[in-house]
């Protein structure tokens, strides 16, 4: 769109319109045919019951994180890079961070849980929780990302283990 702003030539403009269209078409075709690869797929229908787990973060986890639900709790975090490793050295401790790990599926999660703090009562509460015992809101939020995590990892498990059940 930027680059649509500082053309002049009404030529290049519509040149440059259509093959906005034609991205745009593209990737709705895209998006389609994610979901519709999805529909078939065992356990993740029951991953979109929890408020902020949407299409986006649904394909995300599909495409970057095949071990979804085969993995223990600590094992998925660390996977994903939502474990807290420590920096200590001797008798010095530093602070806790999170690390390594596949970023593209920690930018997703991080979105969705900032609109779980806001409609998931369950997350919204451990979230304040968090807060009332003086977490910064940072921390809290990786916080509520790694236990969505958590609960998504146990729902496809689960889902996988006894299909058909809610």
């Amino acid at each position: 769109m930027q680059r649509l702003r500082r053309l002049v030539d009404p030529d290049l403009i519509a040149m440059k319109q259509r093959h906005i269209a034609q991205l745009s078409d593209d990737l709705k075709q895209l998006d389609k045919a994610i979901a519709e690869q999805l529909e078939g797929q065992p356990g993740w229908k029951n991953i979109g019951a929890l408020k902020g787990v949407g299409p986006i973060l649904i394909s995300t986890l599909a495409c970057e994180l095949p071990e979804l639900g085969s993995l223990g709790s600590k094992a998925i975090a660390s996977l994903v890079g939502l474990a807290p490793m420590n920096r200590e050295s001797g008798t010095w401790q530093g602070q806790r961070r999170i690390s390594g790990g596949r970023a593209v599926v920690r930018e997703a999660l991080y979105m969705a849980a900032l609109t779980a703090i806001r409609y998931e009562p369950r997350l919204r509460a451990f979230y304040a929780g968090l807060k009332a015992k003086g977490k910064a809101s940072k921390v809290a939020l990786v916080a509520v990302m790694r236990k969505m995590l958590v609960i998504l990892n146990a729902r496809k498990r689960d889902a996988e283990v006894t299909p058909g059940c809610p």
